[in-house]
């Protein structure tokens, strides 16, 4: 089995890399198994390409092994495309629930028509050999006008 080292901390993230992942004979190792020590990375990246970048290459340097860095977040048209890469700290702190009320009460008269949005994901391998393969997606829709479902944006 290959080992691949995660570059987050998240619970839900690390378990769905784990789920993707191993089918393929690729384990995937982070801080929270306690088999690796990752330095923290300011993630002062323009886009998210270039924060999943600096967290994949910043894990493969401290590991020596092949690693995964992401960066995620919802871009607003209505709000020149915030929040952006700061979409998981958008009120001030990691608060799903702030940064969601937030955004809506941003949003507060904006008509439907304009309330176009995307959600962006950057995903970044980094290899002990030099080579970073950077790949991105998005999913779009629209923003509502009330809270509604669970864990995030």
């Amino acid at each position: 089995m290959t080992n691949f080292v995660l570059a987050s901390k998240n619970a839900h993230k690390i378990a769905e890399m784990q789920r993707i992942l191993e089918p393929m004979g690729i384990k995937v190792l982070s801080e929270r198994d306690g088999s690796i020590s990752i330095p923290e990375v300011e993630e002062n990246g323009k886009d998210f390409s270039e924060n999943a970048k600096i967290k994949a290459v910043s894990a493969m340097s401290a590991t020596g092994m092949p690693s995964i860095g992401d960066d995620s977040g919802l871009c607003v048209d209505a709000l020149d495309g915030a929040p952006g890469i700061y979409s998981a700290r958008y009120s001030g702190d990691h608060d799903d629930k702030a940064n969601n009320s937030k955004l809506l009460f941003e949003l507060s008269g904006v008509p439907s028509e304009k309330r176009t949005a995307r959600f962006k994901c950057s995903i970044c391998c980094a290899f002990p050999n030099g080579d970073v393969i950077t790949a991105e997606g998005t999913c779009e829709g629209s923003i509502g006008y009330e809270l509604r479902g669970e864990n995030g944006f």
